[in-house]
């Protein structure tokens, strides 16, 4: 009997596009669910009663939320194409820059754009790019997963693709090739894989939601 899989979400969502390309890196085959956040379908909320936020993914009628932990079940069940190192420590690395992007870098992101590149809030993100600046310099590898995508690649795609669009839409500039020169490298890489490029969705609907954030529609 094959495995029934739901994914609830909208195409706008980095956290949704984190869970569809680990699902597309696996070959998983799942259905698509598109909610509208300002009017939560019962599913949802009945699914996800504590946050009542997507990306939620229904495997066999059991639901899982926030991404960070889909990714690691999705792992966890479809053990082809890891995600995750084998050993002990290479996991607990991992997790400790997925975690530090979620919780520092692209709230730092977005406080920067968010500001207008008030100069404070423009330090405080170029720091932490500096951080994953450093962290590929010093595993000299296409990703920050080796020579394979992991766990931290897909934590990172709001840097690789969405980042683009918020500096557009903003007039604000934070990740330039002179001062991320690899950051910069591994985002073109990034995007530019099958099964990641697959997964994202259209530009100008990002943009599009940016200019809105911004008032700039």
């Amino acid at each position: 009997m094959a495995d029934e899989v739901k994914l609830y979400g909208f195409e706008e969502s980095p956290f949704v596009c984190r869970v569809k390309i680990a699902m597309n890196l696996k070959g998983i085959k799942y259905d698509f669910v598109v909610e509208n956040l300002s009017n939560k379908s019962a599913d949802l909320i009945r699914y996800n009663p504590i946050y009542k936020k997507v990306p939620v993914l229904v495997h066999n009628g059991n639901p899982i939320s926030e991404s960070l932990v889909i990714l690691e079940y999705i792992d966890d069940v479809w053990r082809e194409v890891p995600i995750l190192p084998h050993d002990a420590y290479g996991k607990a690395q991992a997790r400790f820059w997925a975690k530090f992007i979620y919780d520092k870098c692209s709230p730092a992101l977005m406080k920067a754009i968010g500001s207008r590149g008030q100069k404070q809030a423009v330090a405080e993100a170029n720091e932490q790019l500096r951080f994953l600046e450093n962290e590929l310099n010093v595993k000299g590898t296409v990703f920050f997963g080796g020579d394979n995508i992991n766990l931290v690649d897909i934590s990172a795609t709001f840097i690789a693709f969405w980042l683009g669009a918020a500096e557009e839409a903003s007039g604000i500039k934070l990740l330039t090739e002179d001062k991320f020169p690899k950051l910069v490298e591994w985002g073109d890489n990034y995007i530019n894989c099958q099964a990641v490029k697959d997964s994202l969705p259209p530009r100008e609907l990002v943009l599009s939601f940016f200019k809105k954030l911004f008032g700039k529609a």
